[in-house]
């Protein structure tokens, strides 16, 4: 295998040549108190760490960033340790998908912008593990992914808790009179008793064990209790658990094969292929995953320039039972999936059903990361010929309620609910719905259909939150809008308007249609030839809620930022490319 040489390092354009922005770069790296023998020759590891105090599915991150660097600095990197948006599920409101995209657009940035080589990726909470490899997929760098890992079983008094379906049956057992105060304060002190993820197979267990399969994180990473079918992680880093040694040494493990990956030049691209996204979705359906999974995996796999559609899920499902008695489709937790075996264990059941020849982060074959995979407690993982459910982790439905398709966990619901007929109890929002639910006199009955209007992408935020309005200045901003494009299709100036002030006003004249903020978002934005995006749409966020002030200040600004947009892109390459972080690597 061919190897780089240091003067290939991406890294080299800031500190290896001799001009006077280099001079200044070394001096900086001076200043906090490394030297020459730090960083010569040797590639720079961005450590990207979605830590912070509100989010205790990584509180142990900070101290595990320690446990990288020792990694890299072993193999001889430079570690470089660079924040990125936390995006704690429990505590951020509305929703944490309104920032996925964000924290992939930050992550991409991070890499870009800074002078490193590769980058290990810290997360595991539900949209952090998406993020930061969309992110990562775009850069294009060699990246590796370390999973936050489960946290341990919850208990009260004897009784094993699990995270979301322990608590609302509690809750409803608390509403019944069954419980007391004082027993619903043990329980709140007892079903999240450390550091890590949700310990059932929920979002983020999904997309952990997801990044391993997917080949971007060590053999069994995934499931170690403190998160692996795309090939993303080390194989088994998926399923150990936060607070388990293991977890520790698996960090380690991953600083030191990230340099590696260096010097191979092992990129996202080269692993993340058609097979590894379908070994991805074959693992999901086994483990009975989340079907969050769909809209995280589908964006995964078009940021690698892969077609992919829920119509591929439901024909997997179709072939791969659920192998896992994990909740919610069985009785045990994360903590018990990895004694049983973890995902290696796993994946070795599903082995006929893979395609092992895909790459992974080790830089061999699927096929060399499940060797010696044993299963070692069958009530937990089952084999293919005796599956926990035979009705599939997923499903996808149409009907007039849902025509472009909706999706349901067959092997999570009450098997006389997978066909009925029943009268419909309609609710506005979910406001109305609490309010009414709870009433002695409503007029409901167990062959009740309840249906929840407004409460999807389209009537929930962001759309609650800006589109239940008449036109403001956002629908101006959002007029730039045509010059929006896919993130894998760069723009040259001709492509914006050469009349921004009259296209700006003309989307807020009376009648006009207004613009979904989805597309804004979630699109490349501004994409300039120099590969750096220009992300207006992000002051959409920034200012809203602050309406006069703010649309004094977008008239006055907008266009003179899109003339400044028409002179940036009408420049010469060669100025644009003077600063080496422009060049793309």
């Amino acid at each position: 295998m061919t190897r780089k040489r240091p003067e290939e390092l991406r890294s080299h354009r800031w500190f290896g040549v001799n001009d006077l922005r280099a001079f200044g770069h070394r001096s900086r790296l001076r200043q906090l108190g490394y030297d020459s023998p730090d960083w010569n020759g040797k590639p720079v590891i961005g450590i990207i760490n979605t830590w912070s105090d509100i989010n205790a599915c990584h509180g142990h991150l900070r101290a595990r960033a320690e446990d990288v660097k020792r990694g890299i600095l072993q193999a001889g990197g430079l570690p470089i340790e660079l924040p990125a948006m936390s995006l704690a599920e429990p505590m951020v409101k509305p929703s944490t998908m309104l920032y996925r995209n964000f924290l992939a657009m930050e992550t991409e940035e991070l890499m870009r912008s800074h002078p490193i080589d590769g980058a290990v990726l810290m997360g595991g909470c539900d949209k952090t593990t998406p993020g930061l490899v969309m992110g990562a997929i775009s850069m294009g760098l060699p990246a590796i992914y370390v999973p936050a890992g489960p946290s341990l079983r919850g208990n009260w008094r004897g009784e094993t808790l699990g995270s979301g379906s322990d608590a609302w049956k509690y809750w409803d057992e608390k509403r019944a009179g069954r419980i007391t105060e004082k027993d619903w304060a043990e329980i709140e002190g007892g079903i999240s008793r450390s550091f890590g993820t949700c310990m059932v197979m929920g979002t983020a267990a999904t997309m952990m064990a997801i990044a391993e399969a997917l080949g971007l994180a060590l053999p069994g990473a995934s499931s170690i209790p403190a998160a692996e079918a795309l090939g993303l992680a080390l194989p088994g880093a998926s399923s150990i658990p936060a607070v388990d040694s293991s977890h520790i040494r698996m960090c380690a493990a991953a600083g030191r094969r990230i340099v590696d990956m260096v010097w191979e030049d092992l990129t996202p691209a080269r692993i993340l292929t058609p097979a590894s996204f379908d070994n991805a979705i074959r693992v999901h359906m086994a483990m009975g995953g989340s079907t969050n999974a769909i809209i995280h995996l589908v964006a995964m796999a078009r940021r690698a320039g892969i077609a992919l559609d829920m119509k591929r899920f439901d024909d997997i499902s179709r072939e791969v039972p659920v192998l896992a008695n994990v909740r919610p489709s069985g009785k045990y937790l994360m903590e018990d999936f990895y004694y049983a075996g973890g995902i290696r264990g796993l994946m070795a059941e599903l082995r006929e059903r893979l395609d092992l020849a895909c790459l992974t982060v080790t830089g061999k074959p699927l096929a060399d990361s499940l060797d010696g995979a044993k299963v070692h407690l069958r009530d937990i993982i089952h084999s293919l010929n005796d599956p926990i459910s035979t009705a599939g982790a997923t499903a996808v439905l149409t009907g007039n309620l849902a025509p472009r398709g909706c999706v349901m966990k067959p092997s999570a619901a009450d098997p006389r609910l997978l066909k009925h007929r029943g009268p419909a109890l309609a609710f506005e929002d979910y406001n109305h719905m609490a309010r009414e639910i709870d009433r002695d006199d409503l007029a409901v009955t167990p062959d009740h259909v309840i249906v929840l209007k407004n409460a999807g992408p389209k009537g929930g935020p962001p759309a609650s939150c800006m589109w239940r309005r008449k036109a403001t200045w956002a629908d101006r901003l959002l007029s730039l809008r045509p010059a929006m494009r896919s993130r894998s299709t760069p723009m040259r100036g001709a492509s914006i308007s050469t009349s921004p002030t009259k296209n700006w006003r003309a989307a807020a004249a009376p009648g006009a249609r207004r613009r979904r903020i989805t597309s804004a978002v979630t699109g490349r934005c501004i994409r300039p030839i120099s590969g750096r995006p220009m992300r207006a749409a992000i002051l959409i966020f920034c200012l809203r809620g602050r309406e006069p002030r703010s649309r004094r200040f977008i008239e006055a600004v907008m266009p003179a930022l899109v003339a400044g947009i028409h002179v940036f892109l009408a420049a010469p390459q060669q100025a644009r490319r003077r600063w080496p972080g422009r060049a793309r690597p």
